[in-house]
């Protein structure tokens, strides 16, 4: 089975039992703690997570799957590109993961066709596929199954292929025999949580997901909190720091389909022309992409905060007077079509250069 998987792009699988329950005060604590944020189906799962067999009734083990998701033309100095493009206001940086394809639809369709290659072998079997989809505790079905350990950034981390890569699983009733679980090897390594900009990962182990970049660039979909602004830098949809400043992730292995190639401008994009972009250019942008489920809005809301964040920039990374001048008249020129969640998050920005918001706080 591990060759059939191979053949459609995965790195690894593996198997774990459904007996979860070790989980589940850990969940609930996550829960009780409000770290979900306005993931409110997360609440409203409860402990289904933790109860394959509540989720997908006759389910007895469950099959998991690892995908790695680095571009193929991926260079071997990868890290540090991305930390200069972190460095560089004008950019408008984008989370590895989802310059490509959608993972949800790649791994959906390969897990599909793994477990009918499963079925034709072993004869009829009942199976449901998943993928960031539904109730499911992914990294503790990995790690049980030996994809790797849960790292004290809350991912699963191997030693073969770092954490750069999807997970997914598919729920059987077929018995399988599990396989051995991964040992831990972060040791006194805290790489991820002392790079964390908004320090979203509380403790080791623990996210508090209402300050991750990620969570607040692409699950919520209300005013980002301001004292968290400034920590988004340039970061527009997802934030990849705490996996740029893991160790493992040394071994980082590229993918072996081109589904997960950069879309040209992903990932060489300048927060002004993704401004530039209505609605219809960017859903045309973003068809088959990951980005597109965060709708036009907040896309524009993302970009005010990271060109406020421009225009704030200090020192070496300061922008040239012509290049602030652009931003500003792009965002003036904004605001006065824009709805409210908009139109605060540009009046923000605008502030960050004395612009009108600026100016009429200093008129009060």
């Amino acid at each position: 089975m591990q060759r059939w998987a191979h053949e459609l792009g995965f790195s690894q699988i593996g198997v774990a039992d459904i007996d979860l329950s070790s989980a589940e005060p850990g969940l609930q604590a996550w829960l009780e703690a409000g770290f979900h944020g306005q993931m409110h189906y997360m609440a409203a799962h409860g402990m289904k997570r933790a109860r394959p067999a509540e989720l997908v009734p006759g389910t007895v083990s469950v099959l998991t799957a690892r995908m790695d998701y680095l571009p193929s033309n991926t260079p071997a100095d990868w890290q540090a590109r991305e930390w200069a493009a972190l460095d560089d206001p004008a950019r408008a940086q984008i989370s590895l993961y989802a310059r490509g394809r959608d993972y949800h639809k790649v791994l959906r369709q390969r897990l599909q066709q793994l477990a009918e290659r499963l079925a034709q072998t072993v004869g009829p079997l009942g199976f449901r596929v998943f993928t960031d989809s539904a109730p499911v505790l992914e990294v503790e079905l990995a790690s049980r199954s030996g994809q790797g350990w849960r790292g004290k950034h809350t991912l699963t981390l191997s030693r073969e292929g770092g954490s750069m890569f999807f997970l997914g699983e598919i729920y059987l009733d077929l018995p399988l025999p599990p396989t051995p679980a991964a040992p831990a090897h972060c040791g006194q390594c805290r790489a991820c949580v002392d790079v964390c900009p908004t320090q979203a990962i509380v403790a080791p182990y623990r996210l508090d997901a209402r300050r991750c970049i990620s969570y607040l660039t692409i699950e919520h979909d209300g005013p980002i909190p301001e004292a968290l602004r400034p920590a988004l830098g340039n970061r527009i949809y997802g934030c990849d720091d705490c996996q740029l400043a893991c160790p493992w992730n040394k071994f980082a292995k590229v993918s072996r389909l081109p589904d997960f190639d950069e879309r040209a401008p992903l990932g060489q994009a300048h927060l002004l022309s993704l401004w530039t972009w209505d609605e219809a250019e960017f859903l045309r942008r973003t068809e088959g992409s990951a980005i597109r489920r965060i709708g036009h809005a907040r896309w524009q809301r993302n970009l005010a905060v990271a060109m406020g964040n421009a225009l704030a920039a200090k020192g070496a990374a300061a922008l040239s007077a012509a290049e602030q001048a652009r931003i500003v008249c792009a965002l003036e020129q904004r605001l006065p079509s824009a709805e409210a969640l908009l139109a605060e998050h540009i009046s923000w920005a605008l502030a960050q250069h004395g612009g009108p918001a600026a100016r009429s706080a200093d008129n009060r």
